[in-house]
């Protein structure tokens, strides 16, 4: 049976020409078209979005692997129509002309995100339709655009519920629809909702961050965020507050160090002693990130000369360093401790007498015995042997 005489599921038209797609593209704003189709549009020269009439800022085409394959499995089935089309497309349709309907009231769309959360929980393995409708962009668009001035209530619950289905999709998507944020009037809505929200929305923000900072599609952005000083200090506020919204902050600050250039502005901001504070409060709990914040340090001590500065600086700096030589409950860290140690020791007298008054011996005496591995035992024996040989100079 030939294709014009199939009914063509609404999802594989392209809204334009309204014929099946051949070399689906997506925009920025989440709406896919058939590429001649689009680029005939630009060529007279529209700069929106048919559907949405939405500015664009970015008019890069994202070839739709997804959606090309299921048209190539959906031509291969003849007239033959899966049920999964049915049960699993259309209602996926119907969810996200709600969420952009804007006759939709704020219940209609929280109930909607609701049911997209229940979607996802419930049967996984329909995510990846959720993505081929285009589902991910607009949701980050919901989030990042205008902002309601009052950001309370209902629709402060609208956003973490936009924002928690949005975490649920980013591990089956692109990530590039996440460089709208590099638009400065949607770089300040992250900015006001990470500053205004809720805990949870200010841990679902550092999850975000962890996210853009692990995908090279979004290494720009991981840049900008890394040197953006409201951010920055918004973070250091977060990891010294209490323990349960600390770890999230601690995992941000981890991810992005992954760029050499974030790590001179995370200095800069005080970072260093807000990690050192966070390892400090955390010494007596047998479950935290401080193995993360200990590795994050020493990235940052081993990448600047300002680093081995500010850890020096601080009074409870080398002191904090000291305590994750050794720990009863792991090893978490050890490594870490020691080559930071190792670091700041060789260049500096005052941070050796700061080590040794902290009882460095003792803990590297207490590592050697232990049954951490030969490479941290080799680290901590180097530690003894600089330590010992500066000694032996001053003397």
């Amino acid at each position: 049976m030939k294709e014009a005489q199939m009914t063509i599921p609404h999802l594989f038209r392209c809204p334009i020409s309204l014929d099946l797609f051949s070399d689906p593209v997506t925009l920025s704003t989440g709406q896919t078209y058939d590429r001649s189709s689009i680029e005939k549009w630009f060529a007279f020269g529209n700069l929106t979005c048919p559907v949405t009439m939405q500015k664009l800022h970015d008019p890069s085409l994202v070839p739709n692997h997804n959606l090309r394959h299921l048209i190539e499995q959906w031509r291969q089935m003849g007239h033959h129509f899966h049920p999964e089309y049915s049960t699993t497309i259309d209602p996926s349709l119907y969810l996200k002309r709600n969420l952009e309907s804007p006759h939709s009231t704020l219940q209609d769309k929280l109930q909607t995100l609701e049911k997209i959360r229940v979607l996802m929980d419930e049967t996984p393995f329909k995510t990846p339709f959720l993505l081929q409708i285009g589902l991910l962009p607009l949701l980050s668009q919901l989030l990042f655009g205008k902002l309601d001035p009052q950001f309370s209530g209902k629709y402060a619950d609208f956003e973490e519920k936009l924002l928690s289905c949005i975490l649920k999709l980013i591990p089956f998507g692109e990530f590039q629809c996440l460089n709208m944020l590099k638009e400065e009037s949607k770089l300040e809505s992250f900015l006001v909702l990470f500053e205004n929200g809720s805990g949870m929305m200010k841990q679902n923000l550092c999850r975000l961050v962890g996210a853009i900072s692990s995908s090279p599609e979004t290494r720009e952005l991981c840049a900008m965020i890394g040197r953006n000083h409201r951010f920055l200090q918004g973070i250091d506020h977060l990891i010294q507050q209490n323990f349960e919204t600390s770890e999230a902050g601690i995992e941000a600050i981890s991810a992005l160090c992954c760029l050499e250039s974030n790590r001179e502005s995370l200095v800069r901001e005080g970072l260093i002693n807000g990690l050192i504070t966070y390892i400090l409060n955390t010494e007596t709990k047998e479950r935290s990130s401080s193995g993360t914040a200990m590795t994050t340090l020493e990235e940052l001590v081993g990448s600047e000369r300002s680093g081995k500065e500010a850890l020096i600086k601080d009074p409870r700096g080398v002191k904090a360093v000291v305590k994750m030589v050794f720990r009863v409950s792991d090893h978490g860290g050890s490594e870490s401790a020691l080559n930071s140690l190792i670091m700041v020791c060789y260049e500096s007298l005052e941070a050796r007498e700061k080590a040794i008054g902290a009882g460095v011996l003792t803990q590297l005496l207490l590592l050697l015995q232990s049954q951490c591995s030969c490479r941290i035992k080799s680290k901590a024996r180097t530690l003894l042997k600089l330590l010992r040989s500066k000694w032996d100079e001053e003397q």
